[in-house]
């Protein structure tokens, strides 16, 4: 059987439900030859993954994932390879978005309330270790009974369309590029077709590559083979390496399986081996 990994997941200290110490277990239980842990704007969690990941039989990779902005598409941004020698660097970076993110939280509970929607925001803090986000508040309005599923509260009550949301400024994605790559990490484009057709990431990437993007995910939960395919040439063309990952969050996707997505993935261990060697 083929080695493989599973290089974007997400746990307890931003919008997933499993500690760094289950996912390891979890992955190992999978078959993964290797693990990145990739919280929201956030590295919180990471010491506690480095210490249960000590003497494990996997390759564990502590990183963490960007939400920022190109021209107003919002673009997330991996920076992998992360050692605790850089948190507080990292730390300082996202912390004036933590503060807009935080703001666009509480304006958001608050105008759920004045729609009828019993929650509040100190049972959302309490029930979250990391940065909330929109996948927190998701997870109280179904404990409330106000929605069947995470995803469609996002694909209604919490959507910008619906006119309760209002995105928060976000980080630029050059800058955070450049940051990841001033920091000695590697910078990975997450999901990239999920926010951008191929014309404007085409677009995007000369930009992108000059600030020192390395990497880009070809093979995702959420896209189908065509949309890999197209990937795949798209990182050669532009000299990237390949990654991948399911963007697993646990009971918060429960639709998406660690290391499997939605069955779909096949991510090959000679991604984690490429990116490493970037390092």
């Amino acid at each position: 059987m083929p080695r493989i990994c599973d290089l974007h997941t997400h746990t307890v200290f931003s919008d997933g439900t499993y500690t760094p110490a289950e996912l390891i277990d979890a992955a190992i239980d999978s078959g993964l030859s290797a693990l990145a842990m990739t919280d929201h704007n956030t590295v919180s969690g990471l010491n506690d993954f480095l210490a249960a990941g000590r003497d494990k039989p996997i390759d564990i990779v502590p990183g963490v994932e960007f939400t920022t902005a190109d021209y107003g598409v919002e673009l997330h941004i991996l920076g992998l390879f992360v050692k605790p020698a850089m948190f507080e660097q990292i730390n300082e970076y996202i912390n004036k978005a933590s503060i807009l993110k935080e703001e666009s939280n509480y304006k958001l509970v608050h105008k759920l309330r004045e729609h009828g929607y019993d929650i509040h925001y100190v049972d959302i803090l309490e029930n979250s270790k990391g940065h909330v986000n929109r996948a927190n508040i998701a997870a109280e309005l179904l404990k409330k009974g106000y929605i069947g599923s995470i995803s469609e509260g996002f694909e209604t009550i919490l959507s910008k369309s619906y006119g309760l949301y209002e995105p928060p400024e976000r980080l630029s994605s050059i800058e955070t590029i450049s940051l990841i790559r001033s920091i000695g990490a590697v910078a990975v484009w997450a999901h990239p077709y999920i926010h951008m057709t191929f014309d404007q990431a085409n677009e995007f990437l000369p930009r992108a590559k000059d600030a020192g993007l390395q990497g880009m995910e070809t093979i995702y939960s959420l896209y189908d083979d065509e949309t890999s395919r197209r990937a795949k040439e798209v990182c050669a063309h532009f000299g990237l390496c390949e990654s991948g990952g399911s963007d697993f969050h646990g009971a918060n996707k429960p639709d998406i399986a660690l290391g499997k997505g939605k069955g779909n993935l096949l991510i090959p261990y000679e991604f984690y081996e490429k990116l490493h060697a970037l390092l």
